[in-house]
């Protein structure tokens, strides 16, 4: 049975900078010939205004919402 031994030191930091440099070797596998075009790319189309209502669902569901009552309170008066 090994016990626990104070004195043992491990070094794991070749272990770190080996894994390190595995994960960036595959993402740089992943990543597009030009990430910086597709970079710019996202982010021109995550900043372009979206339409009112095909953009926002909160509003879709307010619109509905607000139909809903309004037919129901024609409803009523009528």
């Amino acid at each position: 049975m090994n016990d626990f031994d104070p004195e043992l030191r491990i070094d794991i930091r070749d272990r770190l900078r080996a894994h390190g440099s595995r994960q960036l070797v595959i993402a740089r596998m992943q990543a597009p010939a030009d990430w910086e075009g597709a970079l710019r790319h996202e982010i021109a189309q995550h900043r372009r205004p979206q339409p009112l209502i095909v953009g926002s669902s909160d509003f879709k569901l307010f619109l509905q919402s607000f139909l809903i009552f309004f037919t129901a309170t024609m409803m009523f008066l009528i």
